[in-house]
């Protein structure tokens, strides 16, 4: 583990060590970038965790003194109280980029603590999954800093789309995301439980595995397109589907929410 201190301004400081920061460090390390980690669930001396490779700071403000770029992977429930730790050792010009997954509200909080100091932040969606993609996870930034944080991140191919000058607008894009992945998720989970219920859960994996593998523009169109003209028919076939879901005992609130939505979309009274 490296002891020396970089000089100031060229470090990146990586707050938050777990599998996403762990990543990071490891990466930035690999590029030759000087990294300064700190994990504020295991500080130094704690008896938990820590990241192979960088220099470990004992302090949140210790962390970022030298850095030019400060990259916050933690849960969003510490992610403010993180960045009031960092802010003594934060500097004019220094990029706080939080990658954490919280509201438009919460990152705007997290800016308004990090600007009184004369850096520069950096509201960040990460639109990927870390451990698939590393340090080259395509991201969003929005804010004062994401001109500068996509500067360094693009001398190191990392895809950094625009998202605007207002932090909290980068959040609203993974967040609005995040109603599809998350949802599709759990409707993939949904209906591989059915699946296993009626003994048929290899066949309809294949089945998504298919479509999701097919899948471009023209299914989106077709999906919404086909959903709102055909929504009276598919409200009668997803309550069949529903009924079905019962004799087989299996959990199916999605299912049941689905036709709702469909009810809503064929004008059904309430």
């Amino acid at each position: 583990m490296s002891t020396e201190t970089p000089a100031p301004g060229t470090a990146v400081a990586v707050l938050g060590l777990g599998e996403a920061g762990g990543r990071y460090a490891a990466d930035l390390l690999a590029a030759g970038v000087p990294v300064v980690g700190f994990d504020p669930a295991y500080p130094p001396g704690s008896g938990g965790a820590s990241a192979a490779g960088p220099r470990l700071a004992g302090s949140a403000a210790d962390a970022v003194r030298a850095a030019a770029v400060v990259l916050s992977l933690n849960s969003a429930s510490v992610a403010e109280r993180v960045a009031r730790d960092a802010v003594p050792g934060l500097r004019d010009g220094t990029v706080y980029a939080d990658l954490n997954t919280g509201s438009p509200r919460l990152k705007q909080r997290i800016a308004d603590v990090v600007a009184p100091t004369g850096a520069l932040f950096a509201d960040v969606a990460v639109l990927a999954p870390v451990p698939r993609h590393g340090l080259r996870t395509p991201l969003a930034a929005a804010g004062p800093g994401r001109a500068g944080l996509a500067a360094f991140l693009g001398g190191l191919d990392v895809p950094v789309d625009d998202a605007g000058a207002e932090p909290g607008a980068a959040a609203a894009r993974k967040l609005l995301r995040s109603v599809f992945m998350k949802g599709l998720a759990a409707v993939v989970l949904e209906s591989l439980e059915a699946a296993a219920g009626a003994g048929q859960e290899d066949w309809l994996r294949e089945q998504i595995v298919a479509e999701l593998t097919a899948a471009d523009g023209a299914l989106v169109d077709r999906l919404v397109d086909g959903t709102r003209l055909h929504a009276a028919r598919r409200l009668h076939e997803m309550r069949d589907v529903a009924e079905f879901l019962a004799e087989l005992g299996t959990s199916a609130p999605l299912t049941s929410a689905v036709a709702v939505r469909l009810a809503e979309l064929a004008g059904e009274p309430r």
